[in-house]
C-alpha cells in the first residue's frame, strides 16, 4: 500500500478519519441550553460560556468555523513550547507514539488553529521529521534487534518504515536473480559501423 498523504481532509482516508477522532479541548464561547450535561463538572443544564469540554477535532473545528464561532480551540499540550523543546533536543530519543499515534497529521491540524505559535509548531513538525527521517530509513534498511520497533513509531513514520523494508526485500530478490548480458543498442551498433567506414575510407 501506498504512503497515505492525509495531512489535508480526505473523506476516504482511514488515517485522516482517525486522526480527526482526536478529543480536543475547547473553550465554550457562548452559553449553550440544554448542553450541561457535556461539562461533567457543571450542575448547570446549560453549558455557560468559559466552560471547557472535549470534542472530537472533527466536531471542534466545525463549531469553530462558524460565522459566530461557538468554541475557541487549545493548543494540545504535546504541540507547546516544553514538548517542543525536548524535540529540539533530541527527537530521536522520543517515542513519538505515545505522545499521540497520529503525531504529524494531527499537528498539522493544529498549525491551522490560528494560534500565535502555528509558525512555531510547523517549523517543530518539520525539523522532527527531518531529524527523525534518517533513523527510521536506517531501521527500514539494516536488521534491527527490537521487532516490536515499528509499533513505537507513529503512523506517518510506521509507513515509511514498512515502504523501506519493502523496497529493502525488493532488491535483495532483484540482485539474486542477476541479469543477463547488457547487450549495446541499436544506435550504439550503428555508430560504430559508421566509424569503421570512415577510418577504412581513410
Amino acid at each position: 500500500m501506498a504512503c497515505c498523504q492525509s495531512y489535508l481532509p480526505d473523506y476516504f482516508a482511514l488515517n485522516d478519519i482517525l486522526c480527526t477522532e482526536e478529543r480536543i479541548t475547547c473553550k465554550i464561547e457562548i452559553e449553550l441550553p440544554g448542553l450541561g450535561f457535556l461539562d461533567s463538572s457543571s450542575a448547570s443544564n446549560n453549558l455557560v460560556a468559559g466552560s471547557k469540554v472535549d470534542f472530537p477535532l472533527w466536531l471542534a473545528q466545525s463549531l469553530k468555523n462558524l460565522q459566530n464561532p461557538i468554541v475557541s480551540l487549545d493548543v494540545p499540550k504535546i504541540y507547546k513550547e516544553g514538548y517542543r523543546e525536548i524535540l529540539e533536543a533530541d527527537a530521536d530519543a522520543v517515542v513519538l507514539c505515545k505522545w499521540n499515534p497520529y503525531f504529524y497529521e494531527l499537528g498539522m491540524y493544529v498549525q491551522k488553529f490560528g494560534a500565535r505559535e502555528s509558525e512555531q509548531i510547523t517549523e517543530s513538525l518539520l525539523q522532527t521529521f527531518k531529524s527523525r527521517f534518517r533513523l527510521v530509513m536506517d531501521w527500514a534498511q539494516n536488521p534491527i534487534s527490537d521487532p516490536t520497533l515499528m509499533n513505537q513509531l507513529p503512523r506517518l513514520e510506521r509507513d515509511l518504515f514498512v515502504n523501506g523494508r519493502k523496497a529493502k526485500v525488493r532488491l535483495i530478490e532483484w540482485l539474486k536473480v542477476g541479469t543477463n548480458s547488457i547487450l549495446p543498442s541499436e544506435i550504439t551498433a550503428n555508430l560504430k559501423k559508421r566509424k569503421r567506414a570512415d577510418y577504412d575510407l581513410n
